[in-house]
């Protein structure tokens, strides 16, 4: 995420805990990086979208250089090392998005997007400007953080669009195979979020959908970018949280969670976290 210490900047944070969902966006900003700000060799967890303002810039990605200035895009993918830096003579202001989910990759790639060309350069950014805008605005407000959710989710997708009209040429039309996997990887999740406090395993789930268990498992990996088994920790762990937050004792969200033994719970929570469940608690008070 960008860091307030190094150059103005405006932040806008989705309030509610990140969902293990199809789409969800994190948070939203707009910078205005020092002369030869740097961000970093690093990686990152989540998508990252920049849209270039004004200025120019310097995005390092893999084994290429990228040179982009007013009106060019660039995205940081999830598990990638990137590198980004503000011209000295004429730093770069943009626009960004971060956002998780299963559908990450695949929407991306619908719109003409992937790691091996994540810059959409020399195009203009059309509406792209006016779309920021209206996600900041889902993020900031409303009473509801779900109706946040799902309006942010909205205008992202509308972002996703406007950009692919810029490069058509590469955007990919998903075959029906693509399509009818897609759905049999929303099947298990929405079956995951549905069972994740009970006990489960791939098998069950497996044969449960009706699908072989190696066909299941290399699919789910494919659109989500982690196994079932490790998608069904991260949901377990965000509703620990969640119920963290609640009167409920450590063994009743264990219990609730899909834990049998609280120990095993508590274990888990801290090498997920760096926190006890009773420390994350007192954090919360």
């Amino acid at each position: 995420m960008e860091t307030p210490d190094h150059y103005s900047f405006q932040v806008w944070d989705n309030p509610s805990e990140a969902s293990a969902g199809e789409l969800y966006v994190l948070f939203s900003g707009q910078g205005s990086p020092l002369p030869g700000h740097r961000n970093g060799p690093g990686i990152h967890d989540y998508a990252l979208i920049h849209t270039v303002s004004s200025g120019r810039g310097v995005f390092r990605w893999r084994d290429a250089e990228h040179r982009l200035e007013a009106g060019d895009t660039f995205v940081i993918f999830p598990g990638e090392l990137f590198f980004y830096e503000a011209d000295e003579q004429e730093p770069w202001t943009y626009e960004w998005v971060a956002f998780r989910g299963y559908a990450v990759r695949p929407l991306l790639a619908a719109a003409g997007l992937d790691p091996a060309s994540p810059v959409l350069a020399g195009r203009g950014c059309g509406d792209a400007p006016q779309l920021y805008g209206r996600l900041r605005d889902a993020l900031a407000g409303g009473s509801s953080a779900a109706l946040s959710d799902l309006e942010a989710a909205g205008w992202l997708r509308l972002l996703l669009c406007e950009l692919a009209r810029f490069q058509p040429e590469r955007m990919r039309t998903p075959a029906r195979s693509t399509d009818a996997a897609r759905r049999q990887v929303d099947q298990a999740v929405r079956w995951l979020q549905t069972h994740y406090a009970e006990p489960v395993s791939i098998q069950e789930l497996a044969r449960r959908l009706g699908y072989h268990r190696t066909h299941l498992s290399k699919l789910f990996r494919a659109f989500t970018g982690l196994s079932p088994m490790q998608y069904l920790g991260e949901l377990r762990m965000s509703r620990a949280k969640d119920l963290l937050a609640t009167d409920l004792s450590v063994e009743q969200i264990a219990s609730s969670c899909g834990y049998a033994d609280p120990l095993y719970f508590s274990r888990h929570f801290r090498r997920s976290f760096g926190l006890s469940p009773t420390a994350y608690r007192q954090g919360l008070e």
